[in-house]
């Protein structure tokens, strides 16, 4: 007796995948607010969806972070592509790093709201760590071969510096603050004017 082929695996349907992608919108700007209201709970308000949803689509609150935090990941990735055409590798580097304060808000309220959760994420923190070096690295890269930045700073110094810069301690209005330091480092950075060619 021969055996039955499987059976095709269902997309989702497209309600399903609204509510998804509902979700971690809500999520990204619930985390972006950090403060004791970042739960899970919050996220379904947000979303205008029950709990039962949530955890329907993110079994586990560790799940939601990781799906939450990749897209934003993706996202800067993606930024970087497009930015490696502007004619001003200065500006596209700065427009990537302001770009970035958004990521790390996120980041830094999941932190603070899952950090029980988050022990078992190493594996995926140096994954989604080494697709942002390379972003960063690429932008680097042009700017250098083009003349307008230094090459005496590396991607991991400046995204040491970036980091260092964000993770300060949190007080209203530190993203704003965060803008205006991270301006002053990369007109430390750029080279005011083109190299001449040789």
């Amino acid at each position: 007796m021969g055996t039955e082929p499987p059976k095709p695996r269902r997309r989702p349907r497209a309600d399903s995948l609204r509510n998804r992608e509902l979700l971690l919108d809500a999520a990204r700007a619930v985390f972006s607010a950090g403060g004791p209201d970042a739960s899970l709970e919050a996220v379904a308000r947000k979303a205008g969806v029950g709990i039962g949803t949530v955890y329907r689509h993110f079994p586990t609150r560790e799940a939601l972070f990781q799906a939450v935090y990749k897209r934003e990941v993706d996202e800067m990735e993606t930024l970087a592509r497009t930015l490696s055409n502007d004619p001003d590798p200065v500006l596209a580097l700065r427009k990537w790093m302001h770009a970035s304060i958004g990521m790390v808000a996120t980041k830094r309220g999941m932190l603070a709201a899952l950090s029980p959760v988050l022990d078992s994420s190493s594996e995926f923190f140096a994954g989604t760590t080494a697709s942002l070096m390379r972003a960063i690295s690429g932008l680097m890269e042009s700017g250098i071969a083009a003349g307008r930045l230094r090459d005496d700073i590396t991607p991991d110094e400046l995204m040491r510096a970036f980091l260092g810069i964000c993770y300060m301690r949190e007080q209203p209005g530190w993203q704003e603050t965060v803008v205006r330091v991270l301006d002053v480092f990369i007109d430390g950075l750029a080279n005011v004017e083109p190299a001449p060619e040789r």
